[in-house]
């Protein structure tokens, strides 16, 4: 796409791309600048939560609510599957796993 509008640019404005001067090179580009002066990330490890805490469901609660719950659930994560943003859909992708859980823990196979 990017080829696409440099090639409209340059048709269009009839002038010459800038050349890089010595001075720029030796600086580096911004991006390098960047990432050199933010620090690293440090990652935090978030303990796993079980299927019944990611569903919010407890074991004193009737069984209509669980099914309830669970369809309520699976209708709003299911539409989140297939969106393009790709932490979206792996959060999606692991309710609808606890969801399976918890239909085949409290209603047997399916």
């Amino acid at each position: 796409m990017f080829k696409i509008l440099k090639s409209l640019s340059k048709s269009l404005g009839g002038s010459k791309p800038a050349v890089e001067t010595k001075s720029t090179a030796k600086e580096g580009s911004l991006l390098d600048k960047v990432n050199k002066a933010a620090p690293a990330a440090a990652k935090v490890e978030v303990p796993a939560k079980s299927p019944e805490e990611l569903c919010g469901i407890t074991p004193q609660m009737p069984k209509d609510e669980v099914k309830a719950k669970l369809k309520l659930l699976f209708r709003r994560y299911n539409r989140s599957a297939s969106s393009l943003d790709a932490k979206l859909r792996s959060e999606a992708d692991q309710m609808l796993d606890a969801i399976v859980l918890m239909r085949e823990k409290f209603f047997g196979e399916i």
